[in-house]
């Protein structure tokens, strides 16, 4: 997933706006950003962070600096070293696809944050804060709890394997949120396979956020 294969991907894809997500980590934003400037594409810096009770829940960002100060909270809250050889190496690569180093925690792992706590830290940011893959059973709120918690203020919730007009019969009770599909891209094979069309009067997270809200004429189709 080298920065200037991200890029070229989406923009074949025909996507205007992507995030960038990392597990936990944040280094790599910065540069798919440099690697999409001058291109047709907006790119949110933003990360997918992993609750203490191992629930996924992505946030996004309209400045790196938002997410900046998110990192430094999770790093301190992260605890464990990667052990490259089970689970692979973590490098930081820059905007001309050239290694910068390697991130040595384990990024793969739970942080001490419980998902109030980390939504309100989302929020504490100005970042959005969606709660990820809902239809998935394992690393979801609704996969590890079993409900969404009334005092988590999520923007949105994100479905990953089904549609969203599937996804209203399914979870009638979500019908005051907001639903995003992704392709929470793994591979760069996956990108664009699931993309959410989205009203906005600009590319940004503020007016993401009102579309989220259905405001103002700004809405998420589905």
């Amino acid at each position: 997933m080298y920065p200037s294969a991200i890029v070229e991907k989406t923009i074949a894809e025909n996507i205007d706006i992507i995030g960038i997500c990392d597990h936990n980590s944040s280094e790599n934003a910065e540069y798919v950003i440099k690697a999409a400037e001058g291109r047709p594409l907006v790119v949110f810096p933003g990360m997918e962070i992993t609750t203490s009770e191992e629930a996924h829940v992505v946030a996004l960002f309209e400045k790196i600096d938002e997410l900046y100060g998110l990192q430094e909270l999770i790093y301190a809250s992260l605890s464990g070293m990667n052990r490259e050889e089970i689970f692979g190496c973590q490098p930081i690569v820059n905007e001309l696809d050239e290694v910068e180093g390697f991130n040595d925690r384990l990024l793969i792992g739970s942080t001490s944050l419980s998902l109030y706590e980390t939504v309100e830290a989302i929020h504490s940011f100005n970042g959005a804060a969606i709660a990820a893959h809902i239809d998935r059973e394992s690393f979801s709120v609704l996969g590890q709890l079993g409900f969404i918690p009334s005092d988590c203020r999520f923007n949105a919730l994100e479905i990953s394997r089904i549609s969203a007009k599937e996804a209203r019969i399914q979870y009638p009770e979500f019908s005051s949120y907001s639903f995003v599909t992704s392709s929470d891209a793994h591979f760069i094979i996956d990108i664009g396979t699931k993309p959410s069309t989205i009203h906005m009067q600009e590319p940004t997270v503020p007016e993401l956020k009102m579309a989220l809200r259905n405001l103002e004429g700004r809405c998420i189709e589905e």
